[in-house]
């Protein structure tokens, strides 16, 4: 089913080219609710910092869900990511805080959030979160 105008109701990100860090997720219809679909959306440039050191940490960040009744934007999910760059938080936290955030947003059948942490201080950190069960 093709996108409708009354899909973009809502998404005051898309198309607007001044646009600061955002902590809300914008979302539109899922038109193909009745199938069931996997969306992978990734960015390698996420960036938090250390709460303990103030350093900034690098992390290769890995969404992927079924659609319940929402869709997340991505511009609005760029934006949000943009909104941890000054945040201190482990990444253990903030993996399932993304993931919390994205399934009040969207309700998904299933929702797994990954990042992948860089290394610092000889250790790489990867942290896998999941809400849901996803149907075989």
């Amino acid at each position: 089913m093709a996108t409708k105008p009354e899909d973009l109701s809502g998404l005051s990100h898309l198309g607007n080219v001044q646009n600061q860090p955002q902590t809300t997720l914008e979302t539109f219809p899922n038109r193909n609710i009745g199938r069931q679909y996997t969306v992978e959306l990734s960015t390698s440039e996420f960036t938090c910092l250390c709460p303990a050191t103030g350093q900034p940490d690098f992390a290769t960040i890995t969404i992927r869900y079924i659609p319940g009744p929402r869709i997340v934007e991505s511009k609005s999910l760029k934006l949000y990511f943009w909104s941890y760059r000054n945040q201190g938080v482990f990444h253990e936290h903030l993996t399932n805080k993304i993931l919390d955030d994205l399934v009040k947003a969207l309700d998904p059948i299933w929702c797994e959030v990954t990042g992948v942490f860089e290394v610092r201080g000889g250790i790489g950190i990867t942290v896998r979160a999941e809400h849901g069960r996803k149907p075989a």
